[in-house]
């Protein structure tokens, strides 16, 4: 990227979460990451260089083990002319959703991360003169804790998906409650992982997008989106999938990589996790000069990976035992929190497949590529949050929906895994 012929035209909106906000070039394979912030909260350039190069580095010392080179794209920090970044800043504006422009885009330090466009192809660039697809997941936690210190039973049958959707829609975050349940996803049965990517059309939330040669085609950004537009999505999906029938049923992977991270590292849940996380605040108080020692904020080195690394269960009572614990709580909620990109490609039926990875339908054949997004390490300081969050949503949950179906639930309930099948008619 040439840094010093920047033209704001040649890039457009692509989408934006809590933190930072991208934008994609028209015609390059590539999107500029920015950071937001609250209008009152300023930071210097050095910091914003730091906080994206801890970015990079976690991504590429830490998930990438975790989840495989060919997955992860760290990319790398960029600095751009200031007069074009406050130009961009302007253009995109009117393209926000309104809930979203409570944070300001950084238009201070120059600093953004280049990174892939992975809503095209990241294996051949060949493929992008054909039509691409692109389905992005945020699949959230897909299991049910066992940690023997959660102290509400109720935590042990309904996962933590299911049960916030019913605050989150009290709050008005969004208009109705999504019957997608990420154990479904996850189950490795395909009754129910069809039901669960059925429920994701039906009520995307910000679970599901679908991106159509790098245009955003079918997703909802904020809860006064309109509804979706089934019989469009049919209309851009048709030359894919036409005259095919389907993906053609036959194996299929049943084992889930994200999952087991989030299971390896979640051992405690949160309510098992916060007097460890209150026991290193402690030591930092008495020896606040250590936190830089203890790499709370980094650096996310080959150091801070191979920590991550001792599962041992057995509290000693250290502060180093506990600030294991939290750092691998930092990384499975970071893990909860991704997104997966499953770019498709149509390709010749004479090509040779075992030049680039394949799925086949029952009458074509996809190029495809897939990717792990939105992997930035969550915060140390927003463990008790979780911790408080954690608690809001049992107890709504307890007040508004457990307590009216306490006697239809408790004959109902068979195993641990059957969280969607409880909650709502199949």
């Amino acid at each position: 990227m040439d840094e010093g012929k920047m033209d704001e035209n040649e890039w457009r909106y692509h989408g934006e979460g809590n933190k930072s906000l991208v934008v994609a070039h028209a015609q390059r394979c590539v999107v500029l990451r920015f950071l937001k912030f609250p209008p009152n909260r300023k930071k210097t350039s050095e910091e914003i260089f730091q906080h994206l190069q801890n970015i990079v580095d976690f991504g590429k010392n830490v998930m990438k083990e975790f989840l495989g080179e060919n997955y992860v794209h760290c990319g790398e920090v960029v600095q751009l002319p200031l007069d074009f970044v406050k130009q961009l800043c302007l253009k995109i504006q009117c393209e926000r959703p309104e809930s979203r422009c409570d944070k300001d885009l950084d238009t201070l330090s120059g600093y953004a991360l280049c990174l892939p466009n992975l809503a095209r192809l990241q294996t051949y660039q060949f493929a992008e003169r054909r039509p691409i697809l692109c389905v992005e997941i945020k699949p959230k936690c897909g299991f049910i804790p066992s940690s023997s210190d959660v102290t509400h039973e109720l935590k042990h049958r309904v996962c933590r998906y299911c049960m916030h959707q019913h605050l989150k829609v009290a709050t008005g975050k969004w208009k109705q409650i999504s019957k997608y349940c990420p154990l479904d996803l996850y189950s490795g049965n395909k009754q129910r992982m069809y039901f669960a990517l059925k429920s994701l059309l039906q009520e995307a939330q910000n679970n599901l997008k679908i991106f159509k040669n790098g245009e955003l085609i079918y997703g909802c950004k904020d809860a006064r989106s309109p509804m979706a537009d089934w019989s469009e999505l049919a209309h851009h999906l048709k030359p894919f999938f036409f005259p095919s029938n389907g993906l053609a049923s036959g194996p299929h992977c049943t084992r889930a990589v994200i999952r087991e991270l989030v299971q390896m590292l979640d051992l405690l849940d949160i309510e098992g996790l916060y007097p460890l996380y209150r026991r290193v605040e402690r030591y930092l108080e008495e020896f606040p000069e250590e936190r830089k020692t203890l790499q709370i904020d980094g650096p996310y080195d080959e150091a801070f990976y191979q920590r991550l690394l001792d599962l041992s269960t057995e509290d000693d009572g250290t502060v180093a035992f506990a600030l294991t614990k939290v750092q691998q709580y930092r990384v499975a909620m970071t893990a909860k929190d991704c997104s997966i990109m499953i770019a498709l490609s149509p390709c010749l039926q004479d090509a040779s497949s075992d030049q680039r990875p394949v799925v086949p339908s029952s009458r074509s054949r996809f190029a495809f590529s897939v990717s792990v997004l939105d992997l930035d390490l969550k915060p140390y300081k927003s463990i008790p949050h979780q911790y408080k969050l954690d608690s809001k949503i049992v107890n709504y949950y307890l007040k508004t929906v457990h307590a009216k179906d306490a006697t239809v639930m408790s004959t109902r309930f068979k195993e641990s895994e059957d969280c969607t099948l409880v909650l709502h008619k199949v």
